[in-house]
């Protein structure tokens, strides 16, 4: 633990010293050396053949896992020299070393890690999480980059809580992360999330107006599109009093603003519901919006406005 390679050699010469004697957590000493990243030590100890590598404690960590997820590089390379180490070797919680090298933004690590054509880079932990998907939260950059270099990486996957890291994204309105994401043909522009809910429809309902534009800049983006309820990324834009992405949708050829939900309620609705005064201006004056529509204002249920 304390990196003293020359008292681990003395010790292991004794033959009543067990290199595998676990303490309380069932950690190893080579567990112990690879969280402290004592490469040094790491290497003693695999020179010997009663050593296992892929040794887990009570939290599923096993050397190489704790090495990622401490960002210890050169203790990574070491280990996966030996040819022995099994890279995909999940914790307790599902995250294989290259999981939780992505979550903790070790570019390093995850690089080493991403050279290797048996670690998927397509894995999901407990938590429905991608290494992606970990890259993308820490708005690391460089390490997305990295990981989408990989070919068989799929950056659609759509876990069970639905959010697909491009959806994260322009609900945060995190412009350079949408930027690099859309910057791979592999990605899908529209991929929804369990309410068909379109990256373009969440960036437009928290008002990133960049993002909206971005994602309009695509030729694979329906501006018009509808979730499952019928509501489009101008209804919920119209809903919050998002007046600059508002005029940005309605600067579209192929936004209907006239468009209404499942129970009938239109932008103008959900503008004039809300007392978004600035919305409901922008709406009355388009020269070919249906007023008689939206005369009543009523929904389905009767509710005016």
């Amino acid at each position: 633990m304390n990196g003293h390679e020359e008292v681990v050699r003395i010790l292991l010469r004794h033959s009543n010293v067990n290199p595998q004697h676990a303490d309380s957590e069932d950690k190893t000493p080579l567990s112990m050396a690879a969280v402290s990243g004592h490469e040094g030590v790491v290497k003693i100890l695999l020179e010997r053949n009663d050593v296992d590598l892929d040794a887990a404690d009570i939290y599923g960590g096993t050397p190489l896992w704790w090495a990622g997820v401490k960002g210890h590089e050169g203790v990574v390379r070491v280990l996966l020299g030996q040819g022995k180490v099994n890279p995909q070797q999940r914790d307790e919680d599902g995250e294989t070393p290259l999981s939780a090298a992505a979550r903790m933004g070790h570019i390093g690590v995850a690089k080493i890690l991403l050279e290797r054509n048996d670690v998927d880079p397509n894995t999901v932990d407990n938590y429905y999480v991608t290494p992606l998907l970990w890259a993308t939260w820490g708005r690391n950059l460089e390490l997305m980059k990295i990981i989408l270099e990989r070919n068989d990486l799929d950056p659609n996957i759509v876990p069970k809580y639905f959010v697909t890291p491009l959806l994260w994204a322009a609900f945060s309105g995190c412009g350079e992360v949408v930027r690099v994401l859309l910057g791979q043909s592999r990605v899908n522009p529209q991929g929804a999330d369990n309410c068909g809910r379109t990256p373009l429809s969440w960036a437009a309902a928290k008002g990133h107006d960049g993002v909206v534009r971005m994602l309009l800049e695509r030729n694979d983006v329906d501006p018009d599109l509808a979730d499952e309820d019928g509501r489009t990324p101008l209804s919920f834009a119209a809903e919050i009093g998002h007046v600059e992405v508002v005029g940005i949708l309605l600067g579209q050829n192929n936004v209907n603003p006239n468009t209404g939900d499942k129970r009938s309620r239109t932008p103008l609705w959900w503008a004039a519901r809300y007392g978004r005064a600035g919305v409901v201006r922008m709406l009355l004056e388009r020269s070919h919006l249906n007023q008689a529509i939206f005369a009543p204002i009523c929904d389905e249920d009767g509710q005016s406005c």
